[in-house]
C-alpha cells in the first residue's frame, strides 16, 4: 500500500509538472499575487476547498494511523514524526503549486475551461487532444491513492469499536469503498461534490487541532512531553482562522443549490 501511494504521487507530480512548463505561466505575476492578490475576499471559498482537501478528511489522521500501526509510537520517535509531517506538507505543496501554475498558464491566455471538467480542458488546452488522456492518468492517480487513504483511515477508525471489527480491516474497507462509489453514481456532479466535501474537511481540521491543542497539556495524555508554547500559539490562531473561513465557506456553499 505504501509503495503504490509513493509510485502514484511521483507519477502526479511528474505529468503536471510537464504540464505546466508547456503551459508557460507568468510566474513573476504568480508571485506577486499569491501574496498580493486583488480580490481577497472571493478566494475564502477556494482556499478552504483546498485547505480542507490538503489537511482536512481523512488525510489529517492517514499518516499518524500508518505510523501507529507500524508500531512506531513513543517520544523518541517525535524526530522521525515531525520529518515525516514536513516531507507531506512539502510535497502536497508542491502538487499544488504546479497544478495551480498549469492551470494559470492556459486562462491566461483568453481560454475559458469547460464547467463541466475544467482540469481535463486544462490538459487539453495546454498540450492537445493527448491532453485528455494524460489527464486520465493524473486523475486515476489520484483517484487510487485518495480510496487507498480514505478506506484504510475509516477502517482504522471503525476496528478501534470492537475487537471483531479489526479482524475484518480488509471488509471494513471494501464495503466503504462500494458504499462511496454507490454515492457518487446516484449523486453525481462531481465538481459540487468535491466543493462541498472540501468546505466539510475545512472544519476536520480546527477540531482536530483543537483536540490536540487541549491535550498537549494534559499529563495524563502527553505524559512528561511537553509542546512548545509557539506551537500552542499558532495552533490556536489556525483554529480561529480555519473556523472563520469555515463558517463563510459555508456560506458560499448554500449558493451552489
Amino acid at each position: 500500500m505504501d509503495v503504490v501511494s509513493m509510485i502514484l504521487g511521483i507519477v502526479m507530480i511528474l505529468v503536471v509538472a510537464y504540464v505546466m512548463f508547456v503551459s508557460n505561466p507568468p510566474y513573476g505575476d504568480a508571485f506577486v499575487h499569491t501574496f498580493a492578490p486583488e480580490h481577497p475576499m472571493k478566494l475564502v471559498l477556494p482556499i478552504i476547498t483546498l485547505v480542507g482537501g490538503t489537511v482536512g478528511g481523512y488525510i489529517t489522521f492517514a499518516g499518524a494511523h500508518r505510523i501507529l500501526d507500524s508500531g512506531i509510537k513513543g517520544k523518541q520517535y517525535l524526530p522521525f514524526v515531525n520529518q515525516s509531517a514536513i516531507a507531506g506538507i512539502l510535497t502536497t505543496g508542491i502538487m499544488r503549486t504546479l497544478l495551480f501554475l498549469a492551470v494559470l498558464g492556459v486562462v491566461v491566455t483568453g481560454v475559458t475551461l469547460s464547467s463541466e471538467n475544467p482540469p481535463a480542458s486544462v490538459f487539453e488546452h495546454a498540450i492537445g487532444p493527448i491532453g485528455k488522456n494524460i489527464f486520465g492518468i493524473v486523475l486515476f492517480a489520484a483517484a487510487m491513492s485518495s480510496v487507498i487513504g480514505s478506506a484504510y483511515t475509516s477502517a482504522t477508525f471503525l476496528k478501534t469499536l470492537h475487537k471483531s471489527l479489526k479482524e475484518r480491516s480488509n471488509l471494513i474497507v471494501i464495503v466503504f469503498i462500494v458504499i462511496s462509489t454507490m454515492i457518487f453514481l446516484f449523486i453525481g456532479k462531481p465538481i459540487s461534490l468535491l466543493i462541498i466535501a472540501g468546505a466539510i474537511n475545512g472544519w476536520i481540521l480546527p477540531i482536530t487541532l483543537g483536540a490536540i491543542l487541549i491535550a498537549s497539556k494534559k499529563k495524563s495524555i502527553v505524559g512528561d512531553y511537553k509542546h512548545p508554547n509557539w506551537m500552542f500559539i499558532f495552533g490556536i490562531v489556525a483554529v480561529l482562522v480555519t473556523i472563520l473561513t469555515g463558517i463563510f465557506s459555508f456560506k458560499e456553499v448554500l449558493q451552489l443549490f
